[in-house]
């Protein structure tokens, strides 16, 4: 499917145009676990591509009883835009053909750019990489999981953390050919239990960035203010005092969390 012309991604009109624009259903995305439609957005001469995903078409799942994917979905993008970061394309909830869902900006990849993931026959990763841990790759032969010493990912991986990310796979990680990286899928967030699960796990235990301490203190105080109220509006109250506590474990420690050991650590399948 080709995209129509389309604002940047962090324009703030770029939200207004998802959130007001006619929105038309053009295909549907066939590898999704849920109803994902792709479609056009316009409004006021402009035009985007976007992914729309209906409430209705949500498979209920017994650990998530609270709210809808499409609500934790916007909820993830709000503490993103907070960050600063840029790390989520432009989400909204409103009302479509097939009634309330989710409508998050379309992301071309840049199919030449760098490689983040990869399965190395080794031991150790060379410089440059970070281990996540030894895969299964059949024929009982194991393969060291790495992913790329990059700064966007370790942002990202303190994003998940804050959001409790249940879910970050390889599929979930869109470069653009700008340089720009953004994580799509967060409809599994915010649960009030420990659920992190995710390939990012290279920087597990080290010390948080000087950059990342400062965004995480300015989280703080916006979940105090206007991003607590807006995300009350979407997640529950135990949800929301559940992420405040995360900012506050992060803060207090410093370090990127350690798997727990009380739920499978790398999402399945990782791609």
């Amino acid at each position: 499917m080709s995209a129509p012309e389309r604002i940047p991604p962090r324009s703030v009109t770029a939200a207004e145009l998802l959130a007001h624009g006619d929105l038309k259903v053009r295909g549907r995305i066939r590898d999704a676990s849920n109803a994902a439609l792709f479609c056009t957005v316009a409004h006021d001469g402009q035009e985007a591509s976007c992914v729309y995903k209906p409430v209705a078409g949500e498979r209920p799942l017994w650990d998530f009883p609270d709210g809808t994917l499409a609500q934790r979905e916007v909820a993830a993008y709000e503490v993103a835009a907070a960050t600063g970061w840029d790390l989520v394309p432009p989400t909204v909830l409103r009302d479509g053909p097939y009634g309330e869902g989710m409508v998050q900006l379309w992301i071309d990849v840049d199919p030449e750019g760098a490689e983040l993931l990869a399965l190395v026959d080794a031991e150790e990763p060379e410089p440059g990489w970070k281990a996540v841990g030894f895969a299964d790759v059949g024929d009982g032969r194991t393969a060291l999981l790495v992913h790329a010493d990059d700064e966007r990912l370790r942002r990202l991986a303190v994003l998940d953390a804050v959001v409790n990310n249940a879910d970050r796979k390889g599929g979930h990680l869109l470069p653009t050919a700008d340089g720009r990286l953004y994580g799509i899928d967060h409809g599994v967030t915010f649960n009030v239990d420990n659920k992190l699960r995710t390939l990012l796990w290279g920087w597990a235990g080290e010390e948080l960035t000087g950059e990342a301490v400062e965004v995480l203190k300015g989280l703080r105080e916006a979940l105090r203010g206007p991003l607590g109220a807006r995300l009350a509006e979407l997640i529950t109250t135990a949800e929301l005092d559940a992420t405040r506590a995360r900012v506050e474990t992060l803060l207090t420690t410093g370090r990127h969390p350690e798997p727990s050991g009380e739920w499978p650590a790398i999402p399945w399948p990782p791609v």
